[in-house]
């Protein structure tokens, strides 16, 4: 038995890193999936060829999810084209780390306008359909930064903490609808972006957690899975780490 089977989900940000393991997991599991990307499209179409492959319904979307009117023409799309929307999952996101009094106006205000707008714009643009439905599973991705913060992180922490206060605020609006919100934080997971890193830098951030090692995409997948099946029913308005006891 599929966990998703028959569900449609939308994943923004997923061409790559976390949300193309979150798009490959819920394929596996039966999901029909819609998601975004921003600039990848030759990433993404290798990854719908992918997801279409495990028997699903599939397909890419170039969306900025930082755009109000483009978020609500994307669930406009992916009503019309799969029939449903049954899960969001709110991946997109980026950083411009600086110390506080290094940081430019205009890179705390794009991290705020991508990371947590986004959030808002996405949210609003699936509401409707979920109401409607009387069902959905909001999944937001924040971050253990947005729990405890992180030098030379002011804007990314900001943004990661707001998603946590606004998924709280969805999840009691919409609970008596049957809409659940939750959230995720991952900690230290290895992708693409963290290969670039410095090896011995690497080293010591797995040293340092209970579990010495990084996350991998999948273990943030297992976790959306679970929050977005019927599994975590009466689960709402709850943040869940996948940090391997980072904050422990």
């Amino acid at each position: 038995m599929k966990l998703l089977e028959g569900k449609t989900a939308i994943i923004t940000g997923a061409s790559r890193g976390i949300g193309r393991g979150i798009a490959k997991v819920f394929a596996e599991q039966g999901a029909n999936v819609a998601f975004t990307y921003s600039s990848s499209s030759e990433a993404a179409l290798v990854l719908e060829t992918e997801l279409k492959a495990l028997g699903v319904q599939a397909k890419a979307y170039q969306s900025d999810a930082a755009s109000f009117e483009q978020a609500q023409q994307l669930a406009d799309d992916v009503l019309n084209a799969f029939g449903s929307i049954d899960i969001l999952i709110n991946n997109a996101g980026i950083t411009k780390d600086n110390l506080l009094m290094r940081i430019s106006e205009e890179d705390f205000d794009k991290v705020i306008e991508v990371n947590l707008k986004s959030v808002f714009n996405m949210t609003k643009a699936v509401q409707r359909t979920m109401l409607k439905q009387r069902k959905g599973s909001i999944i937001n991705m924040s971050s253990v930064v947005g729990l405890k913060g992180n030098a030379g992180q002011t804007n990314y922490a900001a943004s990661k903490a707001g998603i946590i206060g606004f998924s709280k605020s969805v999840a009691l609006e919409l609970g008596s609808r049957n809409i659940r919100c939750n959230v995720i934080a991952p900690g230290f997971i290895e992708t693409e972006m963290t290969a670039k890193l410095d090896e011995d830098t690497v080293a010591g951030w797995r040293a340092a957690i209970p579990l010495k090692r990084g996350g991998t995409p999948e273990d943030i997948a297992n976790a959306c899975v679970f929050l977005a099946s019927d599994m975590s029913a009466y689960i709402t308005g709850q943040t869940l780490n996948v940090d391997g006891g980072m904050l422990t």
